[in-house]
């Protein structure tokens, strides 16, 4: 019987729902990889949140065909582990996009509307109506990776009637973008956005790729929004960007080191607007991983090649 190794533990309803529907397979779910370690030598399958594997369970899998991770983050796996045994890799990716977006134009509408300023005069029971607001309509929104979360945010933001941006590897056209632009070339345009959002995953490319030089070109009323990878500017350029008052606003929900550390100097940095790296958390991210999850092991049980969300695991996306 082929075994199905979890390294966590999901609610009950989805266990009742996959051993129901895959009778034919032996699900093991544990609560952390390193239950499972007497486990993995038989596991045909592996399903994982990806940040737990590293190449020494890679190499006690003998039997390993499949990983399956649940979330769209790659940047820890051991590929060159993986790679070497020709196992599959999949992932969750598209689960991300309706959170992401609508957590981006949350925090894009609290800037527009000044909605901190407005519950601190609440607080305070101040009334005065001289708050700085501003709309999106007509303002330029770039979003630097143009995949499924960024083109959902790009069409978000045409149904505010914004100017749309959009920056991939190869500039090609993708939906809901006016504009395209590579990584080589996006600084030419970061002078015309009012809206900077990253959502770029963490790659050789794209590790420390945003430099002061790019905060200085950006106008001085800017918004810059991170909620991609920590790794994409260092903490020092963030900083000084901020204490030089380059552009009118950060808003980070992604960091180097997470958690943040209560001490650190983003919590105090008036620039700087802190979420604890929520965006892509609702009570619907594990149905759409285990949707996926459920399409691909029927296609596989099948001996279908029709999987979705496989990975390069050369390019590690």
């Amino acid at each position: 019987m082929m075994k199905i190794v979890f390294t966590f533990q999901p609610k009950e309803e989805f266990v009742d729902d996959l051993t129901q529907q895959f009778p034919e397979v032996d699900f093991l779910f544990y609560k952390k990889i390193e239950e499972a370690e007497s486990a993995l030598p038989h596991a045909d399958i592996l399903v994982t949140m990806g940040e737990d594997l590293s190449e020494r369970h890679i190499e006690l899998s003998g039997k390993l065909k499949w990983i399956m991770v649940t979330s769209a983050g790659l940047e820890k796996m051991p590929f060159e582990s993986i790679r070497e045994k020709g196992i599959l890799v999949t992932n969750a990716r598209g689960i991300h996009k309706i959170p992401m977006a609508e957590f981006t134009f949350g925090l894009i509408l609290q800037h527009a509307k000044q909605l901190q300023l407005v519950r601190k005069q609440e607080e305070e029971a101040v009334w005065s109506r001289r708050v700085p607001t501003s709309e999106l309509h007509g303002a330029t929104l770039m979003v630097l990776g143009a995949g499924a979360i960024g083109s959902e945010i790009a069409r978000i933001g045409k149904a505010f009637n914004m100017e749309t941006s959009g920056v991939n590897t190869t500039g090609n056209q993708s939906g809901h973008f006016d504009r395209m632009f590579t990584l080589q070339n996006f600084e030419e345009y970061l002078p015309h956005a009012d809206y900077i959002v990253s959502v770029l995953p963490s790659t050789g490319e794209t590790t420390y790729i945003l430099q002061s030089n790019h905060f200085e070109a950006m106008k001085d009323t800017s918004v810059f929004i991170n909620v991609g990878r920590g790794d994409l500017v260092e903490e020092s350029v963030l900083l000084h960007a901020v204490r030089n008052k380059m552009i009118g606003h950060f808003y980070l929900d992604v960091f180097e080191q997470e958690p943040l550390a209560s001490d650190h100097p983003f919590w105090r940095e008036e620039g700087i607007t802190v979420t604890p790296h929520l965006s892509s958390i609702t009570k619907m991210y594990m149905p759409r991983a285990f949707d996926i999850f459920k399409k691909n092991l029927e296609s596989y049980l099948n001996k279908s090649e029709e999987l979705i969300n496989v990975i390069d695991t050369e390019r590690g996306y």
